[in-house]
């Protein structure tokens, strides 16, 4: 069943339209108005509101909210209805008035598999994805998929759009030939043992990028197969990932291009994406090579989503996790717990559905739970391509594309966002783990309603920043937020969403400056060389009163390096 990407069969309960008929208006009158209080006036009312609009209107209750039902006799044509508000709204006395619209079930998306992506709607751990399609679908974005390429899936298909195969090694490409436009999944097996240095295993194709893109986009309402969490954006499948992994030097290329930069010798991106995915990584601190790639594209408006890594192990020891001005994802299981491989640490963002097909102390690679993982399309291919179909996979590699699903439906609902606003958008709006989580798991677990519900409610005035302010060697600056319309103090869980922009943050010192002058400290000449503070802490301000001018201070105590605050908000 093909279904519009703007009014999904999955779509929540929704008002009247333009084109249904009205039955019923309900009208909110003044305290200060009689027929607030008396059925006989607002009777009256009703009735002669209906003969100035040349239709019948009568009033038929009262609400447990004080309001007033008027029936407008029968089913009656929306620009009937719409004479008779009219009237309504033209009286001083009268707060409001409203068409009395139906609401409906929510409906599930009609793909054979769904039942079983408990990773979308399960209330213990799941990323509550359902609930955020009425608003949005994630149409309009491009999510490049940076991993091992694209093998042709009917459940993909449609929603894949023109990539690049970035392998610049002809042997570990597989495919004849160095970089070109086929980012077609060649696969990644190996033989033999030691094939990929001493210690690595032989094994077949993983087909990794298929899972990952099925996660984010697979079609949905399409009768068939799985439902992808931004089912209304489109793929874009850049390989860097063969026999053997993939290098840092094709990686950095690929997140360039990937974003809408240059890259010699390759033609334009026609279409950047918005959302970039790296499931992969290796260990060892960021270097400057990925930082480097990632801040441009960043700069280019392109939010960049990574894998925390599967060792068990601080996310720090490990790269692209470790970089600035990503986000970084571990993956929690079927019971809301860090699933037992997964990194965790101070460098962590959020934590997403990342499965848990068998227990940490089980044979490796023995699948004993399948249920718990993270269902998504995949190949039957054991080296080359085969017969298309679904299994589930473990790991943060499935954890961070269930983000980057998450940031195209952001990006979609509101395309002026930032990558610094979607990313605290996120963090803010998580909910914390049904378990537990050793050693750190970001903000929470990753909701989707609770985001989109967020970037799709006006923000107040003043509860952000985005001009940016300089920051020079040895200087201090200040960039303000007045608060207005608060009642009392400041919570005492504050969100402060800091996005600075500066090559050597280990000269920073920020803090939070309340309305009286009291400051609070957000990072203390902390990182080193590291580039880039893009993060949002949490501040115990219930002392200070909400309303006023509060700043970010930010203090450069060295020379040699500098910066800008690019961003920071406030969420009470």
């Amino acid at each position: 069943m093909a279904v519009a990407a703007d009014v999904p069969a999955s779509s929540a309960a929704a008002a009247a339209t333009t084109t249904a008929p009205v039955e019923n208006l309900i009208v909110g009158y003044k305290t200060s108005a009689s027929e607030a209080s008396s059925n006989t006036a607002a009777a009256d009312d009703a009735t002669a509101k209906g003969k100035k609009a040349g239709k019948k209107a009568k009033f038929d209750r009262r609400l447990g909210t004080g309001a007033a039902l008027v029936s407008l006799g029968s089913a009656t044509a929306p620009a009937d209805a719409a004479k008779v508000m009219a009237q309504f709204r033209a009286d001083p006395d009268v707060a409001y008035v409203e068409v009395d619209a139906r609401a409906y079930a929510m409906a599930t998306p009609n793909d054979t598999e769904y039942t079983k992506q408990w990773d979308l709607f399960e209330p213990t751990a799941g990323m509550n994805v359902p609930a955020a399609w009425d608003k949005t679908t994630g149409s309009g974005v491009t999510v490049a998929v940076i991993d091992t390429g694209y093998v042709a899936h009917s459940d993909l298909a449609a929603n894949v759009v023109a990539g690049y195969d970035f392998i610049s090694n002809a042997s570990y490409a597989r495919d004849g030939g160095g970089r070109d436009g086929n980012p077609a999944d060649e696969g990644d097996w190996n033989a033999t043992d030691n094939e990929c240095g001493l210690g690595s295993k032989a094994g077949g194709s993983s087909w990794h990028g298929t899972h990952v893109a099925g996660t984010i986009a697979a079609a949905t309402n399409n009768g068939k197969g799985i439902a992808g969490i931004a089912y209304g954006a489109k793929i874009q499948p850049v390989r860097v990932l063969g026999k053997c992994g993939g290098t840092t030097s094709d990686i950095a290329d690929a997140i360039t291009w990937a974003s809408g930069g240059t890259v010699s010798g390759i033609p334009a991106n026609a279409t950047p994406a918005k959302v970039i995915n790296m499931s992969l990584g290796g260990s060892g601190a960021c270097s400057a090579t990925y930082q480097n790639a990632i801040n441009g594209a960043v700069s280019r408006g392109t939010t960049v989503v990574v894998a925390a890594g599967n060792s068990n192990s601080d996310a720090a020891g490990f790269t692209p996790a470790s970089c600035n001005n990503v986000i970084n994802v571990a993956a929690s299981n079927r019971t809301g717990d860090r699933s037992f491989y997964s990194n965790y640490g101070a460098s962590i963002d959020v934590a997403a559905p990342g499965g848990e097909t068998r227990r940490g102390t089980d044979t490796p690679g023995t699948v004993t739970t399948p249920e718990n993982g993270i269902l998504s399309t995949l190949n039957a291919g054991t080296t080359t391509p085969g017969a298309e179909n679904y299994k589930p996979y473990q790991g943060t590699s499935m954890a961070a594309p269930h983000v980057a699903g998450l940031a195209a439906l952001a990006k979609a609902a509101k395309p002026s966002l930032t990558p610094a606003q979607i990313e605290a958008a996120i963090k803010n709006n998580t909910r914390p783990l049904a378990g537990v989580c050793t050693g750190g798991c970001g903000t929470g677990l990753a909701d989707a309603a609770a985001t989109i519900n967020a970037v799709t409610t006006t923000t107040p005035t003043g509860l952000e920043n985005g001009a940016d302010y300089t920051i020079g060697d040895n200087t201090t600056v200040e960039s303000p937020i007045t608060v207005t319309g608060k009642t009392g103090n400041a919570p005492a869980t504050l969100k402060v969403a800091v996005n600075i922009a500066h090559t050597y943050i280990g000269d920073l010192k920020v803090d939070l400056i309340a309305p009286d002058g009291t400051a609070y400290n957000l990072h203390n000449r902390t990182g080193a060389g590291t580039d880039n503070i893009n993060q949002t802490y949490t501040v115990n301000a219930s002392a200070e009163v909400a309303n006023g001018t509060w700043k970010l201070r930010v203090n450069d105590n060295a020379g040699g390096d500098t910066g800008k605050i690019d961003y920071w908000s406030l969420t009470f």
